[in-house]
């Protein structure tokens, strides 16, 4: 009996993506639940798993377009019961019977065209790929979205052993459904909100010291480390109490109040930049969010984050430190009416009680929606940030 792979729903709002890559090869032994491919949308990318075993078909090659339910490959259960030793290896490495077997020629083809000869039915001895079938393969491929040279290569006059040699000076790929969308709302948000960034600078000593006091003991009893993350969490959701004007945002010509606490948290990954949401950050402790942001992060960058846990935040966090930046202007994260950006920390000399000392500081960046926004409460929200920071007594008695 042979089973349909489809593609999974993603929720309402995602309608078709990019199956961007194969996981196994083309008629290879899968086995249930194994991961079969990649999933790129517009919004997040996931993996597709095998609801059953058997030997697997394709439907469509990797680079496609395809659509929620669309039929991508078939499972023929019935060949588990038959299938040979060489092509149960293939299970736990369905690339193995082409990596070693594949030719120089299959090779050469395969890195002047971009195509993965695991992803290409094979017709030699063995289903092995051949030169025939990469060209075919080749043939039949739609513009391909693979990186490639615009301009002749720069020459030198002579390489080794008297032979000319080359590189390419350009390339162009085509974005990503993920860097589109991206790319799409970030305009978005400097065209549609009236943005405007307000700056401060922050003294890190004395969560620096608790830090360094309470960390083995916070690790030894959590299981994580104490990172600033979680201080700047507090701190933001104790001034989004203190002004709750920044808590808000504007629906056509209406304004949404929010009485809850969703921390939007920037994440940087291979694929772009993800804004996971650690949900009711004013219920939980340090060690929580912690585990929250790390939570969030893997699963961000190990491209397993859901619909569901990007959206609904109500402010958002980046961090531009850890990059070694010292001051930027973030951009809103729709449909947000602010965001926080940190920086890295640097020792300065700070006048301090009349003398001069050395402290560590770090430049805030607050950036926020002009339309709702005034400057007195955008000031006032990012020095309560501050104050926080530099007085985490305030978080514990709220002032």
């Amino acid at each position: 009996m042979a089973i349909e792979v489809k593609i999974p729903p993603m929720g309402e709002s995602i309608t078709s993506g990019v199956l961007a890559k194969w996981h196994v090869a083309d008629g290879a032994i899968v086995k249930k639940d194994q991961p079969l491919f990649e999933l790129e949308t517009d919004k997040i990318t996931s993996e597709g798993t095998a609801e059953a075993a058997g030997r697997i078909t394709f439907k469509v090659a990797a680079g496609t377009d395809v659509k929620i339910g669309q039929v991508v490959a078939t499972i023929d259960e019935s060949a588990t019961a038959t299938a040979t030793p060489a092509a149960a290896a293939a299970i736990e490495n369905p690339k193995s019977k082409i990596e070693s077997t594949e030719s120089p020629a299959v090779r050469r083809l395969a890195a002047e065209t971009g195509i993965d000869p695991a992803s290409v039915s094979g017709s030699g001895r063995a289903g092995r790929v051949t030169k025939g079938d990469m060209l075919a393969a080749t043939e039949a491929k739609p513009a391909s979205p693979v990186a490639k040279p615009l301009d002749e290569p720069r020459r030198s006059p002579q390489g080794e052993g008297g032979q000319p040699a080359s590189t390419a000076r350009q390339t162009r790929t085509k974005m990503s459904k993920l860097r589109q969308t991206i790319a799409n709302r970030l305009v978005s948000a400097q065209h549609e909100a009236a943005m405007l960034t307000t700056f401060n600078e922050c003294d890190m000593t004395a969560v620096m010291e608790l830090r360094k006091k309470y960390q083995d003991d916070f690790v030894k009893k959590n299981g994580v480390k104490l990172g600033f993350m979680s201080f700047f969490t507090k701190a933001v959701v104790h001034a989004l109490r203190e002004v709750p004007a920044v808590n808000a945002r504007i629906e056509g010509d209406t304004i949404v109040q929010n009485h809850y606490y969703d921390i939007s948290m920037a994440v940087s990954t291979e694929k772009g930049l993800m804004v996971p949401v650690i949900r009711q950050c004013d219920t939980l402790g340090m060690a929580d969010v912690e585990k929250a942001i790390a939570e969030a992060a893997k699963k961000a960058r190990d491209g397993k984050i859901a619909l569901a846990d990007l959206e609904g935040g109500v402010f958002t966090i980046t961090n531009g430190g850890i990059f070694g930046s010292m001051l930027s202007t973030p951009i809103l994260n729709a449909p947000q009416s602010a965001i926080l950006g940190l920086h890295a920390i640097n020792e300065r000399p700070m006048a301090v009680n009349g003398q001069v000392v050395i402290r560590p500081m770090m430049y805030l960046a607050l950036s926020y929606d002009h339309r709702i926004v005034d400057g007195k409460e955008a000031v006032t929200f990012l020095v309560k940030v501050k104050q926080a920071i530099e007085d985490p007594a305030r978080l514990i008695v709220g002032v």
